[in-house]
């Protein structure tokens, strides 16, 4: 059991670069990060600078090219396919920004899902996803199948999904960037408010800087490298960013 100390997450020295047309692309450079225990960090960064291949890699999801990755103290880059999809399942949530429920399941089976494939009971299983669909809001959706919900209404579901196992640590790409303006900002509300109740660490990618200015700290990747961006300097930068 690590100490309360250890970060959630921690990236050492990643690199990762594609074969592209006979050349190598590099996609990040050396990207150092620490998340500690009940910390929300935004990840910021022009469109095609690596945020969802960082995401990726944070999330085993992708091996990086060097570099290593620990998760609560844990080294996973040189982990076999099967303790990496136990790791995923049991100490990570994703929300994507397209919510990828399945269609012919209604909300409360689409969260139910990853806890009986992880083993918990039926009963267990509903009650935790009927508890996280009713705090989101969708206690009159819960039988409602994807194609009745709105835009809105599917992302919940889709953090609910992401929650339902319980992770240390969630990841989240662009999670309403799909939204409009005023539904992104009541969704990503619901999410913050969740993930802080819940003492989880989040890194969150967003393009919207007023929702990156409510998680506790802002990062930036560009050009493959990764920045801590203090409020003062950000701020400076926001018009010219993208």
């Amino acid at each position: 059991m690590s100490s309360k100390d250890t970060p959630t997450l921690e990236l050492k020295n990643i690199y990762r670069s594609f074969k592209q047309g006979g050349q190598t692309l590099e996609v990040l450079r050396g990207v150092n990060l620490d998340i500690a225990k009940g910390e929300i960090v935004a990840l910021l960064g022009p469109s095609g600078s690596g945020k969802s291949t960082m995401l990726q890699i944070a999330g085993l999801l992708e091996k990086p090219t060097k570099g290593e990755i620990y998760l609560d103290g844990q080294k996973c880059s040189k982990l076999g396919d099967a303790l990496r999809t136990s790791l995923r399942r049991d100490y990570l949530g994703f929300v994507y920004q397209y919510h990828n429920l399945l269609p012919d399941f209604d909300a409360l089976e689409n969260v139910m899902l990853p806890q009986l494939i992880a083993g918990v009971g039926e009963r267990k299983a509903k009650d935790r996803a009927g508890w996280l669909l009713k705090r989101l809001g969708l206690e009159k959706r819960l039988k409602h199948r994807p194609a009745e919900l709105s835009g809105g209404e599917q992302q919940r579901v889709a953090i609910a999904r992401a929650l339902a196992n319980t992770p240390k640590l969630l990841l989240a790409d662009e999670p309403t960037g799909n939204l409009d303006p005023k539904t992104a900002e009541t969704v990503f509300a619901e999410l913050l408010s969740i993930v802080r109740e819940t003492g989880l660490s989040a890194l969150i990618a967003t393009h919207n800087f007023e929702l990156a200015d409510q998680m506790d700290r802002k990062v930036r990747l560009q050009d493959g490298r990764l920045a801590d961006m203090r409020a003062a300097a950000f701020a400076t930068e926001n018009k010219n960013f993208y």
